[in-house]
């Protein structure tokens, strides 16, 4: 098939490093014209190698090559912005909304909360080498950080809670599915409506076992490699 052929095309030129990682595609119509086939053709192929994580668009811009993947081992505490940097990236934060809003359906289930309780909803942008990765969403217990957004909340959060609180994070726990970006994520990270996602949702438990935050992260699916090592006591 044609856009299999398309697809084989750029990928050994993306894997051979004839395009480097950030560069641009041309234009899809130019891309089309290259390679004597129709839009409709091509944008299979390019779907294709977008769903291998080899490329990403952004809207109203184009298509790009991918950068390697940030790894992250879910097995060990970690601070994006430290696991950034020892993997040789260049990561920012910025606070995109800081709120006290009345906690959701998802929020007040993971942090066991009454109705209409009060919770402080942040939304921060998280960058790599300046291309915005990742969109995560914090639920936290209003009443257990008084006025919290008072502080500034572009750094590491588990240490502002630490340092101002007392408040300590003993147990983390996961769940890891595949999504996709709707219009407000896609809007603000600069993606597309529909394109590919990794959800990763975090409830943080302190150390009397109550749940104190709530973390939705929105990843662009090719960011991101998830690693996680278990052991074994004898059997």
């Amino acid at each position: 098939m044609q856009y299999i052929r398309i697809k084989d095309a750029i990928k050994e030129q993306i894997q051979s490093g004839q395009l480097a990682a950030g560069a641009k595609l041309p234009s899809e119509r130019k891309l089309a014209d290259t390679f004597k086939t129709t839009r409709v053709t091509l944008r299979e192929a390019l779907s294709l190698l977008e769903t291998d994580g080899l490329i990403y668009r952004e809207d109203r811009r184009g298509w790009f090559i991918s950068h390697r993947a940030l790894h992250l081992d879910l097995s060990l505490p970690f601070v994006f912005s430290s696991v950034a940097s020892a993997q040789g990236r260049v990561p920012s934060i910025e606070v995109h909304r800081a709120e006290s809003v009345m906690a959701n359906h998802e929020s007040t289930t993971y942090l066991s909360l009454l109705p209409f309780t009060e919770v402080f909803n942040i939304g921060r942008i998280h960058r790599l080498d300046g291309r915005a990765v990742m969109y995560a969403d914090h639920y936290v217990r209003a009443e257990r950080l008084p006025n919290l957004l008072q502080h500034p909340l572009d750094g590491n959060l588990a240490e502002l809670y630490r340092e101002n609180w007392q408040l300590h994070i003993s147990k983390c726990c996961y769940t890891v599915r595949s999504s996709t970006f709707d219009a407000l994520i896609a809007t603000t990270i600069k993606s597309t409506v529909g394109a590919p996602s990794l959800r990763i949702s975090r409830v943080h438990i302190d150390e009397a076992g109550v749940a104190q935050e709530y973390v939705i992260e929105h990843w662009r699916h090719n960011a991101i490699s998830l690693d996680m090592t278990v052991g074994f006591g004898d059997s």
